[in-house]
């Protein structure tokens, strides 16, 4: 069973999925920041693929791509970094990236690849439903990859019972319609997208993504799903960390207690 499927089975609140950038903010911390965020109580590890044009996300994960590729980072890179990873790492580990640079690598190279190291998961934002059902849905099967839809505010119900039929891990909402990063706190019209789609009974659990950054933040999405997604504010704690360990580990002690 996927790593994802069976972490689920027995947690389902108060989920954190924790987001940084490989490669950033020096090449050789993917490891380093991994084992910390495990260490410090994350539940789920997603690794950002650093795209020249991230369009989703706001300035600081941007900023965090361009250092990442400055740095040298490669998909080739991150598999050599990630090999062997799942002797230290046991929480399920999701890659998130754009087409472009997985286009580029190959797709079926690179479902192989994540298997081969211990992957558990894909978040393509970019990536058309019916692509995936069309193209890349038998292929992420093959290699044991579950899938990660997006939505938002402005998905309609019937689109989100599609994603919620054809996606097998969890569900990403994306709590407004903007960037990664651009708000800070949770508005009353949010809370009511989480309580619409909260009543819809989806099958698949449900994670809160963009503008959670603290612990406050953490448990009011908390309280609407099965937990939430930190980026931005996990990559402004580790730019300019003197001690990646200590700092990340201090850090999501604060959210998650």
């Amino acid at each position: 069973m996927n790593r994802i499927h069976k972490f689920f089975e027995t947690k389902k609140e108060r989920v954190l999925s924790i987001y940084f950038t490989a490669g950033f903010p020096a090449l050789e911390d993917t490891m380093p920041i991994m084992e910390a965020a495990q260490a410090g109580g994350a539940d789920i590890i997603e690794i950002g693929v650093p795209y020249s044009d991230p369009v989703a996300d706001g300035p600081t994960i941007q900023d965090s791509n361009m250092i990442a590729l400055e740095n040298g980072i490669s998909l080739k890179k991150i598999f050599e970094q990630l090999r062997g990873f799942r002797a230290k790492i046991h929480i399920p580990v999701v890659m998130m990236g754009y087409l472009n640079p997985i286009m580029q690598y190959g797709m079926e190279a690179f479902c192989q690849k994540c298997k081969e190291v211990g992957v558990d998961g894909l978040i393509l934002p970019d990536l058309p439903m019916q692509q995936y059902l069309d193209d890349y849905k038998q292929l992420f099967e093959q290699y044991g990859l579950v899938n990660t839809f997006l939505i938002s505010p402005q998905t309609s119900e019937k689109r989100i019972r599609e994603i919620d039929e054809n996606t097998s891990g969890f569900i990403y909402m994306v709590s407004s319609h903007s960037i990664t990063g651009a708000k800070a706190g949770i508005t009353e019209e949010q809370i009511a997208y989480f309580e619409r789609v909260k009543a819809m009974n989806l099958k698949n659990p449900r994670l809160i993504g963009f503008g959670i950054s603290d612990s406050e933040t953490f448990t009011t999405a908390s309280n609407y799903s099965n937990g939430a997604i930190i980026g931005s504010a996990f990559i402004k704690t580790i730019k300019d960390s003197k001690n990646l360990s200590e700092d990340i580990q201090n850090y999501i002690q604060s959210v998650v207690n």
